[in-house]
């Protein structure tokens, strides 16, 4: 592989004798992983049923490694939103930081969301999740993921992260920022990351990231925790985004990560910044690609209420109440937002959307159609295949279960189901909607998200 000259000597005085071991693990095979999505599963239930090969994670407790001979993206509990297919070392961010219930989370950088689908398993169902892409395209990529992960709690917006800081200014309990960077980490997984690389190095990304990372401090509540990552060796990139955040807001101060096996300090100067706080994981020493993640913490403590009420008490509509009577779902109606017939579920600890770039507010319930409701896609993979009582549970070996991704009726004459609506799932999981009438199973699989 050919590596500009440029970057081999910036990797040489950054790693002295290691740098040959570095470039030896340019040889040694592309590593593949999965993390189990345990809003849905736990990792023990998955790890019974799961067809794929795999090893542990170390560092990661719900990752794993799995074979390049496997398939994971091709089969139906990926469709079912039962684990996520992710880098293993990417999987470091949204693992260090200490998310609890009830938080209110910033994913600044997100797509294509598998940190977000992370930090939403770790708020299970409470709190919320706010998260963000620059770029329009990428933020309805992530739209998809974190519905297919079952989300609920949730706001993605399509926004500059540095241009809505003053909007949320300490506002957030939590604050995730995979920042956008030269990918100097991952030029063993692809190297066409490298010709992108020489045009816009270190030196371009710089200013985004400090600019972004005072934001995210500002963002912050008092007492709240910041998480910045990259996949770049770049000392501009990384400690020097670092010493940019301590220099500029002095309330914010290094937090210590839990140490692993393999993982290295970052590079102190030992100008009192305590940089060795801060992890680099290099590919020539543990089995990932190249990262760097710090951890911060903000002073004070926060005594605020984030919870707000609603502005108006809206009658839920007949049709639309009595779906939701008939699931068991848990909703508060008081939450309840109708646009141009679309239902959503906000919530309330979401600020006004006004002046937001919102790609969506909330879980999408349905769509209201001529004194009739229609759940959607989204709605079907927030359920548990006990919430909706009409539910035709296929295991994964029945053909019809492809067939149904695939977006064709089904004859479902051998199943005792009732007419009408009806939760298709795969062992237990939900997939999507179809509508019974004389056995036969009229397929409401979202077009969008059809097997190919």
């Amino acid at each position: 592989m050919f590596l500009p000259e440029r970057y081999t000597e910036s990797m040489k005085d950054l790693l002295g004798e290691e740098y040959n071991s570095y470039i030896d693990s340019f040889n040694d095979k592309r590593l593949y992983g999965l993390r189990v999505n345990n809003l849905k599963i736990s990792t023990d239930e998955f790890l019974k049923i799961c067809p794929f090969k795999l090893t542990p994670i170390p560092w990661i407790d719900n990752g794993f490694y799995y074979s390049e001979e496997d398939k994971p993206a091709k089969h139906p509990y990926y469709y079912a939103g039962l684990y996520y297919i992710q880098e293993p070392s990417a999987m470091t961010p949204a693992n260090v930081l200490p998310v609890n219930e009830n938080d209110i989370v910033f994913d600044m950088c997100a797509a294509p969301g598998g940190k977000s689908t992370e930090l939403a398993s770790k708020l299970n169902n409470t709190g919320l999740l706010v998260t963000n892409d620059i770029s329009n395209s990428r933020a309805k990529a992530l739209l998809k993921n974190v519905e297919v992960f079952g989300v609920p709690n949730l706001c993605v917006l399509n926004e500059d992260p540095v241009g809505i800081a003053g909007r949320f200014k300490g506002f957030f309990d939590k604050v995730l920022i995979d920042a956008p960077c030269s990918g100097e980490g991952m030029f063993r997984k692809d190297n066409k990351l490298i010709k992108a690389w020489e045009k816009n190095g270190p030196e371009f990304y710089s200013q985004i990231q400090k600019n972004i990372i005072l934001a995210g401090a500002d963002m912050l509540k008092p007492g709240g925790m910041l998480l910045y990552s990259t996949c770049t060796f770049s000392k501009l990139e990384d400690e020097e985004s670092v010493k940019h955040l301590l220099k500029n807001r002095p309330d914010m101060r290094l937090a210590d990560i839990k140490p692993y096996e393999g993982f290295s300090h970052g590079f102190d100067d030992n100008e009192g910044y305590n940089l060795d706080k801060t992890v680099r994981i290099f590919p020539h020493k543990m089995q990932g690609e190249g990262h760097f993640v710090a951890l911060f913490k903000k002073d004070g403590e926060d005594l605020t209420s984030s919870a707000r009420r609603p502005s108006a008490r809206l009658k839920v509509p007949d049709e639309l109440k009595e779906f939701m009577d008939n699931t068991g779902f848990c909703y508060n109606p008081e939450y309840i937002n109708i646009r141009d017939s679309r239902v959503y579920l906000t919530s309330p600890y979401m600020t006004e959307e006004k002046g937001l770039r919102i790609i969506r507010n909330g879980l999408l319930l349905g769509e209201l159609k001529k004194n009739r409701f229609e759940p959607s896609q989204a709605f079907a993979m927030a359920l548990t295949m006990e919430q909706f009582p009409n539910s035709l549970n296929l295991p994964v070996s029945d053909e019809r279960v492809v067939r149904y991704l695939k977006g064709e009726t089904l004859d479902v004459c051998d199943c005792d189901i009732k007419s009408g609506w009806t939760l298709v799932c795969v062992d237990g999981y939900p997939l999507g909607w179809g509508k019974n009438s004389g056995g036969q199973l009229k397929n409401k699989y979202l077009a969008g998200w059809r097997w190919m």
